[in-house]
């Protein structure tokens, strides 16, 4: 018997699921672990599952076809990105970034980024870039024409763009020139606290009016959102607050004579994406989603075909991820976020070199960074689907939710009397350490673990050596930078300077009680904790101690042993010279000064370690 395919079904020969069926299974396995009980109501079964993210977006542990958002691709709200539908479709911008403060290395590696798979140039000037003056000089040989440029150039922006525009004029190549000047005074207020021109002479309006007028091409402003997320906020803060500068961005632009239509197509965002993939896709999503709401809250109705009022989004890897510390995970780290990037569909992705912690980037580390996008691209063939994360559930409502989270700070910001009001009366600052709070406690309890830096480190590792990067100016009054690797990494610097000045690191004694079955996995356990702070382990039974020339110690075994032999042991080590004791587990015992545990404050207990050690700070 022939079945028509739309009588088709996906588990047809199946019973229907039903969801109070699947919170009954999944109550007698929270009742195994004692997260529930036999009187705990099915319809909290869920919620004892649900997680937070760091702004209050929700992850739910089941998501349904009633959890879809509907949308087409290339239509508002613009959730399935603005590519066409069809086959061959053109992929992302490979954008690559330049901040060599050397004119004649800047260009050389501009040349080489764009003939070895970089489509646009992402330009840094001033500090810590070339200087201004320079840029003749940089884009010798580049053709602009067909390769889009980006500038960043900070409190310097007018005299950039007034020197990249004039380059353009004198040369006069046949193409037009696209890219952006990059202005940007919101974002450099924010990072900076000093306030620059929107509207006047020199100021971002009167730059987009002349790039609507002379250099269509060009867009005169970058929503630059990444000094929200390096400040140590959440997805919804970061996209609350580029939505509140685009807002006031679309007020200046209107204002000096700007046609609606014309002031959103001065407008591109730029946003971080990090190893999360998941809410970095929701992210790039809800962005486009959020800025349709605005275009419709703004009264641009009729037909955008072009996709004009579209979000034009840049997604960069984040900064806040990336370690010194065994610098190479973070291949991985921008491997995961440059796909979540394209998944998302971000118009342009640039993935920042693994060593960037470490000084100025060498070719090695630029060709990774390049051909990470081109492998996603090439061979990964991720540009050939439109919004490839449309239509699962969990992205749907994630998306949904960040977009609202997201559309409600806006608001807040809003009614503080926007985002310049907000940034100086420090409710965005005090939002954002709010979070970065929340973050970091999970970061030092290693909840939000850090591979090679809070989980499993080298203490051998020797770093690869980069020649020094130009440190920017002090941001003064502006939101902090935070790196999530900081605290451990710190740790680790004590460590590395008290190997330096005495020739040996400093030391902590595994007291092994029983055989090596039933202590091996929580030695495992201090070791990498200990290990996460530059500390040397060694270990063997508690009579080793005194020939092992440590002075702290810490008890590793089963519980069962830990009744039968851990005050006999503690007290072992104290009378072999022990200044303190651990023990990884819990219990009280005699001698037993303080516990090591999953979830236990790592970076409490190294910093207190390295105290009883001598080690200064």
């Amino acid at each position: 018997m022939t079945v028509p395919p739309e009588e088709l079904e996906l588990a047809a020969a199946f019973p229907p699921a039903e969801r109070d069926r699947w919170r009954e299974l999944v109550k007698g396995v929270l009742r195994k672990s004692g997260a529930a009980s036999e009187d705990t109501p099915l319809d909290e079964i869920e919620g004892l599952l649900t997680r937070e993210s760091y702004d209050g977006v929700s992850a739910a542990p089941l998501y349904t076809r009633d959890d879809t958002v509907p949308g087409r691709p290339g239509l508002a709200p613009y959730l399935r990105t603005v590519r066409p539908e069809g086959e061959g479709l053109a992929g992302w911008d490979v954008r690559q970034r330049q901040v060599h403060p050397d004119p004649a290395a800047a260009r050389e590696a501009i040349l080489a980024d764009l003939e070895n798979g970089a489509t646009s140039v992402w330009l840094g000037l001033g500090e810590p870039g070339p200087p201004v003056e320079s840029l003749p000089e940089v884009l010798r040989g580049v053709h602009l024409d067909l390769a889009p440029l980006v500038l960043d150039a900070g409190a310097r922006t007018a005299e950039a763009a007034e020197a990249l525009l004039r380059l353009i004029t004198e040369r006069g190549q046949a193409g037009e020139p696209t890219g952006g000047l990059g202005a940007d005074p919101l974002g450099l207020r924010a990072r900076t606290g000093e306030p620059a021109p929107i509207e006047g002479p020199g100021g971002a309006a009167e730059l987009a009016v002349r790039c609507a007028r002379e250099f269509p091409g060009l867009r005169a402003i970058t929503i630059d959102a990444t000094a929200y997320h390096d400040a140590g906020g959440g997805d919804a803060e970061e996209l609350g607050a580029a939505v509140a500068a685009g807002v006031a961005y679309l007020r200046a632009l209107t204002a000096a004579g700007l046609g609606l239509d014309e002031a959103f197509g001065q407008l591109e965002f730029r946003l971080a994406v990090n190893a999360d993939q998941f809410s970095s896709i929701a992210k790039l999503r809800a962005a486009r989603r959020l800025w349709a709401r605005v275009a419709e809250v703004c009264g641009a109705g009729g037909d955008d075909a072009a996709g004009r009022r579209a979000a034009r989004l840049h997604a960069v890897t984040s900064s806040a991820m990336m370690t010194r510390r065994d610098p190479w995970v973070n291949m991985l780290r921008t491997t995961v976020a440059a796909f979540a990037a394209g998944v998302g569909g971000a118009d342009a992705v640039t993935v920042q070199p693994f060593d960037v912690r470490l000084g100025l980037p060498d070719d090695f580390a630029r060709r990774i960074a390049r051909n990470t996008q081109t492998l996603l691209l090439e061979e990964s063939s991720l540009a050939r689907v439109v919004d490839p994360a449309g239509g699962s559930w969990y992205v749907e409502r994630l998306t949904e939710e960040t977009a609202q989270a997201a559309w409600a700070w806006f608001t807040e910001i809003e009614k503080a009397g926007g985002l310049a009001a907000a940034l100086d009366s420090g409710l965005v600052a005090g939002r954002l350490a709010a979070t970065w709070e929340r973050r970091r406690k999970d970061l030092a309890r290693r909840k939000a673990p850090l591979t090679g830096v809070s989980e499993f480190p080298d203490l051998a590792e020797k770093l690869p050596e980069r020649a020094p990067a130009p440190e920017p100016a002090p941001a003064g009054g502006g939101l902090p930078v935070v790196r999530y690797a900081q605290d451990f990494e710190a740790l680790r610097d004590r460590s590395d300077a008290h190997a330096e000045a005495t020739g040996a690191r400093p030391k902590v004694y595994l007291a092994t009680l029983g055989p090596i079955a039933v202590h091996t996995a929580r030695a495992s356990f201090a070791a990498n904790l200990f290990q996460a702070g530059g500390i040397e382990t060694v270990s063997g039974d508690p009579e080793g101690f005194a020939a092992s020339g440590a002075t702290v110690a810490c008890l590793c075994s089963s519980d069962k042993l830990y009744g039968e032999q851990a005050e006999d042991a503690a007290r072992t080590l104290k009378e072999s010279g022990a200044v303190k004791v651990w023990l990884a587990g819990k219990g009280t015992f005699e001698g037993v000064d303080a516990h090591v545990f999953a979830g236990c404050d790592a970076v409490a207990v190294l910093e207190t370690t390295l105290d009883d050690l001598g080690v200064n700070r």
